[in-house]
């Protein structure tokens, strides 16, 4: 694929499915506060990956600190105030779908990622100049369709799935405008703001640690599997893609947790769902058509 793009796109699109399983360790856990899951969660995933980067990638962190201090005043600034706010959106995101997940409903957390996609490429196209082609502009305007059919239901989801969608889409334009900044240890800047913004809360609440070994294997692979693995792969994503894409393929991030909610939850599903979320599908395919044109081709080549 021209310019080595296929390894961000399939870097996007595990990302994406992965995360449409996260309900599935998210019920398992469902009796503990939400507050409690992202602490454990957060805390988790800052121990796992600075494991990582201080055990097998010393070097890229050595490189990026002499990076760091070749820059200008005004650039260190710059990357500053950047790192600090994707802090406080991603860990907002999480809690808000954490929430959403067990407080509000399954529906509405699955909600959130059709609205997400909307608002990272409009953003790309309105903030950092990406070019939409008309194709494009025909997936978009397909998944506002889709998405004005699954919205006709409860005020409280719909406002809900706004809120977290806001700021994931947010802190992908963000990771988009600071560019090719090493992203595991970006990530491990991000999880280390979350937990400084999160230690007062756990404080404030504490009441005791969960001596259920069941909730700590179920924290680490939530941790691992939903959180650093797929954070990692959407980061590394957005240095060969623009962030409108990445929102677009976003889109089956709702559509694998619409089918984990009817398969594996049992949750009820009428025909006008079914017909939208088979637009989203549409919708993803049309917007990403050449991306995927190149992969069928490649083989052959």
């Amino acid at each position: 694929m021209k310019g080595g793009r296929a390894k961000y796109f399939l870097a996007a699109l595990s990302s994406v499915i992965v995360w449409g399983f996260f309900s599935i360790p998210l019920r398992v856990i469902k009796g503990y506060p939400p507050q409690d899951i992202l602490h454990y969660r957060i805390f988790t995933s800052l121990i796992i990956t600075w494991l990582v980067i201080l055990l097998f990638r010393r070097n890229k962190l050595s490189e990026e600190l002499t990076n760091l201090k070749s820059q200008l005043p005004g650039e260190r600034k710059r990357l500053f105030w950047l790192t600090l706010l994707a802090g406080f959106l991603i860990t907002g995101n999480w809690f808000t779908y954490i929430y959403a997940v067990n407080e509000v409903s399954l529906k509405s957390a699955a909600f959130a990622y059709m609205v997400c996609p909307l608002i990272t490429a409009i953003g790309g196209f309105l903030i950092l100049n990406e070019t939409l082609s008309r194709l494009k502009i025909i997936a978009l305007a397909i998944a506002v369709i889709s998405i004005v059919i699954l919205g006709q239901g409860s005020f409280r989801d719909v406002l809900w799935s706004v809120i977290v969608a806001a700021l994931y889409a947010f802190y992908l334009i963000i990771q988009r405008v600071m560019g090719k900044v090493d992203k595991l240890n970006m990530l491990g800047i991000h999880l280390l703001i979350a937990t400084i913004i999160t230690l007062p809360i756990f404080f404030a609440n504490f009441v005791a640690i969960p001596l259920d070994p069941h909730f700590w294997v179920v924290i680490v692979i939530i941790s691992v599997m939903f959180t650093v693995v797929p954070l990692f792969l959407s980061l590394y994503a957005l240095i060969g893609m623009p962030s409108s894409t990445l929102g677009i393929i976003i889109y089956l991030n709702p559509i694998v947790a619409f089918a984990v909610a009817f398969f594996y939850f049992h949750e009820g599903i009428d025909p006008h769902q079914l017909y939208a979320y088979s637009m989203l599908l549409a919708a993803v395919i049309i917007f990403n058509w050449g991306t995927i044109r190149e992969l069928i081709k490649r083989p052959a080549e």
